[in-house]
Order: structure tokens, then C-alpha cells, then sequence
């Protein structure tokens, strides 16, 4: 493992995990803009919406054990999430495509990959998922589903012919009513298996081997 690297990722993650804190101020601007209608992406441009610091070393861990390569993720916001899929990428080889809808919350991330001399493993690409991703045609080892959770079921139908009998859906916000929806509806498809992690606030989706 490069440690060097590995310390530039830590350093930056420090740094988010720091800035982040002001994350409720601003969410409660975000909700307050959108008080009298329903929320919208552009509501939360500056906040982060950052996986704990747990699942992100979780999330290392994972792919190193299951030698992860082609990692897929739906919602950058400012990298963090993505800097612990480097993390782990460096270690297995892998490489990161990343996409996030708001233009100056990707160019942030942009910025956050650099400073962590990671930018070199992650695509990063920006617009609408259902445009950035519709011609991706690698296999996918590990999709991680964090962005705007009403479109997690449209990407999971876009990507789904990328997945193999190893792949790895990582579903963040899992107790939101939105993405419960979405897993009732793979739960329905006997060809996935569901696990529930950190209270149900995660879930792994993988391919059942029966």
C-alpha cells in the first residue's frame, strides 16, 4: 500500500470531516428554502451529506476483502464518501466512476481528489446519472447508491446489466421512505439478497448464489 498516499487521503478526510460539522446549519438553511415546497438537489448544494466515518472505513474494508475494482458511485457531493472508495482502490488496483449533479459541489470534490493525489483513479463526471452513466459498459464489482434517493431504482435499472454474481450494491440512507420503496422493489426480484446494517440505516444488496 502506498502510504504516502494513504496519508494525503486521511488528511483531506480530516480536513472534510472537520468543515463538515456545520452540516445541520447548513440544512436547515436547505429546508428552510424549501418550507413551502418540496425539497430539491440545488436546496443542498453546500452540504456535504457525508457517510459517517465508520462506514467509511467499512467501506475500505470491504473492498479490499472482496478485491473490489470497478467501483460505481451515484452521488459525489464533495468526495468524501469517494475518498474512502480510493482508499481502498489503491490497495486492490481499482478505479472509481463518480457522478454528481450540482456542477460547483463536483468541482469542490474535484478539488478534494487533488489534495489527496487520488484524482488520477476517479472519474468524475457531472450532470444528471441517468445521462453521465448510460454508457457505462464495464462490469461493476461494488455500486454504492448515495445520491438523490427517489432516482436510486433508475440508476439500479440502468446499471443493472453491468452486474455479475460478485457485485456489491451499497445503499446509504436506507431508512428514508424513498429508498425503502426502492428496496422493496429489488426484494421483490428473488435474484438479490438483502442485509441490513448500522440499524437499517445501510443495506447490502448482492446476487443470491441459488
Amino acid at each position: 500500500m502506498n502510504t504516502v498516499q494513504i496519508k494525503q487521503i486521511e488528511s483531506t478526510l480530516g480536513e472534510l470531516y472537520a468543515d463538515s460539522k456545520l452540516d445541520y446549519i447548513r440544512m436547515m438553511k436547505g429546508a428552510a428554502k424549501s418550507m413551502f415546497g418540496s425539497f430539491k438537489p440545488a436546496n443542498f448544494k453546500d452540504v456535504y451529506l457525508s457517510i459517517s466515518q465508520e462506514q467509511g472505513r467499512d467501506l475500505v474494508d470491504l473492498i479490499i476483502r472482496k478485491k473490489v475494482k470497478n467501483i460505481v458511485e451515484f452521488g459525489t457531493s464533495f468526495g468524501i464518501s469517494t475518498l474512502f472508495l480510493a482508499k481502498g482502490a489503491i490497495e486492490t488496483k481499482g478505479k472509481i466512476v463518480t457522478t454528481e449533479l450540482i456542477e460547483s459541489k463536483a468541482k469542490r470534490a474535484i478539488e478534494n481528489f487533488k489534495r489527496a493525489n487520488v484524482n488520477h483513479l476517479i472519474d468524475t463526471r457531472i450532470g444528471d446519472a441517468i445521462d453521465t452513466l448510460k454508457d457505462y459498459n464495464e462490469h461493476i464489482d461494488l455500486l454504492l447508491l448515495d445520491g438523490w434517493k427517489d432516482l436510486y431504482l433508475s440508476v439500479f435499472k440502468l446499471l443493472e446489466s453491468n452486474f455479475h454474481k460478485n457485485t456489491i450494491i451499497y445503499v446509504d440512507n436506507a431508512d428514508m421512505p424513498e429508498t425503502k420503496r426502492f428496496l422493496a422493489t429489488v426484494a421483490r426480484d428473488i435474484r438479490y439478497k438483502l442485509e441490513s446494517l448500522y440499524e437499517g440505516k445501510v443495506v447490502l444488496i448482492t446476487i443470491s448464489q441459488e
